[in-house]
């Protein structure tokens, strides 16, 4: 009755009981396989929860990395010949505002890009090699805008991104081209710089640099804090400005109401589903001068 055992004899004729199955020993077995489960499951989420696990790469859902293989040369680390500058400015402050561009800007090709003026100008200084070249930005009478006592020149800058994208549309210099880089013609790039921040990231993903404004007032009735301020420059991986210019005339027009050319290239980056990436060098100085008791805001934008 109950269990059986049998009875069985070892090499010196002693009796002992073996049992057909072995309760311990399966017990054992079934602890050992969810002791192991748990370790390669803590191990997998601790991984994903890792930012820095080599797996993840920002934005990679974007575009697809590229992974060197064998018999592949290293890629060149970005210089300042793969920046492409696009610079805002306007037909009537240019004559005095490209001094500040001859402060930080490189002639005789060392550097590429643009001033995009409103109309053409009668200035044989802005046409020497010591500045970039002038081009004129074309005509959007055609766009509406809405925001009340603002200016529609912020839909004429805002395109710059786009137009920048066609100036270089298959030419031999797009080859080279990892970024375009935006700014006014009173904002001031510290170059090393900004080359040293821009090598942090890998160009042939969506990126979309900048920083929000330094005025908690702007960022919370005109901006947002998750918007890259204009005046202080900002940066649009290659890729991500040519996705961009094929989109930016009908998302420009769905935005009728925004005040500037920056929340305008926001909310694009918005529909394309690319964040902000921030980098706090890219940022505005502002100082308030009092003449005659009338306070004036001048601005002048530093990378």
């Amino acid at each position: 009755m109950g269990d059986q055992k049998t009875l069985s004899y070892d090499k010196s004729n002693k009796p002992f009981y073996s049992s057909s199955s072995s309760p311990c020993s399966f017990t054992a077995i079934v602890v050992f396989l969810i002791f192991v489960s748990y370790l390669l499951y803590s191990f997998s989420f601790i991984s994903f929860l890792n930012p820095y696990s080599p797996s993840k790469s920002p934005n990679s859902l974007l575009v697809p990395v590229i992974r060197l293989g064998s018999g592949q040369t290293p890629e060149e680390q970005t210089e300042l010949k793969h920046i492409v500058f696009g610079i805002a400015a306007s037909s009537d402050l240019w004559k005095h505002r490209r001094e500040y561009v001859k402060t930080w800007w490189k002639p005789n090709g060392v550097m590429n890009g643009a001033v995009w003026l409103d109309k053409p100008i009668n200035d044989t200084v802005s046409s020497s090699s010591a500045l970039p070249q002038i081009r004129i930005s074309s005509d959007t009478s055609s766009f509406k805008y809405r925001y009340r006592n603002g200016h529609r020149s912020a839909i004429r800058i805002t395109r710059i991104v786009s137009e920048t994208v066609r100036m270089l549309n298959g030419t031999e210099a797009e080859r080279n081209v990892r970024w375009v880089v935006m700014g006014d013609d009173d904002t001031v790039f510290f170059t090393e710089n900004l080359v040293r921040v821009l090598r942090k990231y890998d160009h042939k993903q969506f990126y979309y640099i900048g920083a929000p404004s330094e005025s908690h007032l702007q960022n919370l009735h005109q901006f947002s804090y998750g918007m890259a301020y204009g005046g202080g420059g900002f940066a649009i991986s290659y890729p991500l400005a040519k996705v961009l210019e094929k989109m930016q005339d009908r998302c420009i027009e769905r935005y009728s109401d925004l005040y500037g050319s920056d929340d305008r290239i926001h909310a694009c980056m918005a529909e394309l589903g690319v964040p902000l990436t921030k980098e706090v060098g890219f940022h505005q100085v502002s100082f308030v001068i009092t003449e005659k008791n009338q306070p004036e805001k001048h601005k002048v934008n530093v990378k």
